[in-house]
């Protein structure tokens, strides 16, 4: 009986549905879900972005919310979560625009100090600029990006960001 009731908590434990995973704060408080942070933005959180995890540290989701004309997608950040320096390349015109729509989260240019972000900011990305942006150690994160036109354009993933660089954010 006992090992019925251990091998069914384990597989409980393994086929649970992961919009219930959860994290801890370095204080030791239970963070937000992603299902209960999902409620509080109106975009659809999205797949697992599998096709690009080897480009993040951390679980990353990604929803098309138009690939039409102008190519926008929700892309939204575990705690802690951020994807490697990266450049957007391209022959003329091109480049990035994010769009904070939740939680708390960070971009950081080669060289400057990391930015803050929060609903509502907007970064603009130019071609040919070293990056990164991800979640705040504390907080889900969620932006769209905004995919600029351009001639030619593509993106150069570099190396991660290390812990050494990221556990310097607030």
């Amino acid at each position: 009986m006992k090992k019925i009731f251990l091998l069914t908590l384990a597989i409980l434990f393994l086929t649970s549905n992961l919009n219930y995973a959860f994290s801890f704060n370095k204080k030791g408080d239970k963070m937000q879900t992603l299902q209960e942070y999902s409620k509080t933005i109106m975009f659809p959180i999205g797949n697992k972005n599998d096709a690009y995890a080897k480009y993040f540290i951390g679980q990353s989701y990604l929803a098309p919310v138009s690939t039409e004309q102008v190519k926008v997608y929700n892309v939204t950040f575990e705690p802690k979560c951020r994807n490697n320096w990266h450049i957007h390349k391209a022959k003329s015109g091109g480049g990035q625009m994010l769009i904070a729509i939740g939680g708390r989260g960070y971009y950081q240019e080669w060289g400057k100090e990391p930015i803050e972000m929060k609903p509502g900011d907007v970064i603009n990305i130019p071609t040919n600029v070293k990056h990164w942006h991800g979640a705040a150690p504390d907080s889900w994160f969620s932006h769209l990006a905004v995919e600029v036109d351009g001639v030619e354009t593509s993106n150069e993933w570099l190396e991660a960001v290390t812990d050494e660089e990221y556990n310097k954010l607030k």
